[in-house]
């Protein structure tokens, strides 16, 4: 069994307290649930136990050439200038930023796997089980959960390292996750992959 841990759209704009996207209750339940304290610390043990971690960032080119004005959830990221790449809002919170030699996927869309070198990467590593951790636990974390599920992937959400814009949101989709997946926490990832 060979493991990876994906940090998914951790970025300024979500879960920074001058985020834009972050004002929709996203950074407030980040800093309520500790979401960010929580998964520098899953990759500080994964970085010394030779975990991979990998990272997933949300985002659209300048001008917006990928973004689809039929989506809900994006509609108004063009008009407000939200998740542009190459900015400061779709950096990783400095508290998580990757190093040097650490992969980062940029995507388009809320699924990380769609679109995306994501499972060409996890397959040359020879990657079969993902920790999880992100914004939001609806959208992206669930998306990762479906989608690794169908990949064959054995997934592994972080309870205590996914957040969501409200806690009614992130219960719904975890107990959605849950039929899925086996839930981890933080302790148990610490546990389960001592040196």
């Amino acid at each position: 069994m060979k493991k990876a841990l994906l940090v998914l759209d951790l970025i300024n704009d979500l879960v920074h307290e001058h985020g834009s996207v972050g004002k929709d209750g996203f950074y407030e339940q980040a800093q309520e649930r500790q979401t960010v304290t929580h998964t520098a610390q899953a990759i500080y043990h994964c970085r010394k136990v030779g975990i991979p971690v990998i990272y997933v960032i949300v985002g659209f080119s300048q001008g917006y050439p990928e973004w689809c004005e039929r989506s809900k959830l994006f509609r108004h990221v063009k008009s407000k200038q939200q998740v542009l790449l190459g900015t400061w809002a779709t950096q990783v919170h400095d508290a998580l930023r990757p190093l040097p030699n650490e992969i980062v996927i940029t995507k388009n869309r809320i699924d990380p796997f769609y679109n995306t070198n994501l499972e060409t990467i996890l397959r040359a590593m020879d990657i079969d089980t993902i920790y999880l951790c992100g914004v939001s636990t609806e959208f992206v974390v669930l998306s990762a959960v479906l989608s690794g599920h169908d990949r064959g992937y054995e997934v592994r959400p972080l309870s205590d390292c996914i957040s969501s814009s409200d806690s009614y949101s992130h219960e719904c989709a975890m107990t959605v996750i849950e039929k899925l997946s086996d839930i981890y926490c933080l302790e148990q990832l610490i546990m389960e992959e001592e040196v």
